[in-house]
């Protein structure tokens, strides 16, 4: 009994070893989107973007609000296009970001701090909830689904963009991922599976059109300085190649570069690669 008793003891101190504290998750993640510069990292990405909100048939005036809007980059094409945009984000450096290029533009938008997981916002605030790439990473997915559900209209749109697992990015993220230790989160890839999304948002929408599309990542740089940039201006890689040593992150540079030169559609001298995502449009019940 007493060699029981201790079996359950050690077992539950393995489990809530494993349980991540949640303030400290969240302070971790605060901190690495604010490291790098996702603005200037996203400017590359502007296209697919584009094509992404085009998609979505957003009418002049619709109340729209943009959940992990980084430096604003979706936000801001839909003002240009006529939305009345909110944008919130966990990183208040890049929400400020957002908020002077919209005042430059003098552009309809506002920004602000906010979590994917405690929206403030009342019930039914918007005609149009768009997530690109953004509110996949935050740590606790059936609170994220509720509340982009519980914020929008009925009868509105859920528009969200995930990397899939099977695509270029997943590949990347688990190269990164060999390097360094679990921090306890579900899979953010998990987004872009079609099951898993019909399971978070199903209950609440009305109709879920599901798919399979590219972002395409263009640079005039080769694969090596692809690296690199990601190394400098995007958060996740920052984060990783800081926690290593040198010899581990030469290790970490030379498999993501072999990475994305594999996969390089460019010349010698340019990188284009097209990724996976999952397109979810959903409507409001």
């Amino acid at each position: 009994m007493l060699n029981d008793t201790r079996q359950e003891n050690a077992k539950g101190s393995a489990v809530a070893a494993a349980v991540p504290d949640m303030g400290q998750l969240k302070t971790g993640l605060r901190s690495m989107w604010m490291s790098g510069d996702y603005d200037r990292f996203s400017r590359f990405m502007d296209r697919s973007a584009r094509d992404f909100y085009e998609r979505l048939e957003v009418a002049p005036g619709s109340r729209l609000l943009d959940v992990g809007c980084g430096g604003g980059q979706l936000a801001l094409i839909a003002a240009r296009e006529g939305a009345d945009v909110t944008g919130v984000d966990i990183a208040p450096n890049l929400v400020a970001r957002a908020a002077a290029r919209a005042r430059a533009e003098g552009l309809r938008a506002r920004f602000e701090e906010g979590d994917a997981e405690a929206l403030r916002f009342e019930d039914g605030s918007f005609d149009v909830v768009t997530s690109l790439i953004g509110a996949m990473f935050a740590p606790r997915p059936e609170r994220v689904a509720s509340e982009l559900l519980r914020v929008c209209a009925p009868g509105g749109t859920i528009a969200l963009a995930n990397w899939t697992a099977e695509g270029f990015v997943g590949t990347m993220f688990r190269t990164i991922a060999g390097f360094i230790a679990p921090n306890g989160m579900p899979s953010p890839l998990l987004w872009g599976n079609e099951a898993k999304v019909r399971e978070r948002l199903g209950a609440g929408a009305s109709s879920m059109k599901l798919a399979r599309r590219e972002y395409v990542f263009d640079y005039p740089f080769p694969p090596e300085d692809v690296v690199e940039f990601f190394r400098l201006y995007y958060g996740p890689t920052a984060r990783a190649f800081a926690s290593l040593d040198d010899v581990a992150a030469g290790r970490l540079r030379r498999e993501l570069v072999d990475l994305w030169s594999s996969s390089n559609l460019g010349g010698p001298d340019i990188t284009i690669v097209k990724a996976e995502y999952l397109e979810v449009v959903a409507e409001r019940a």
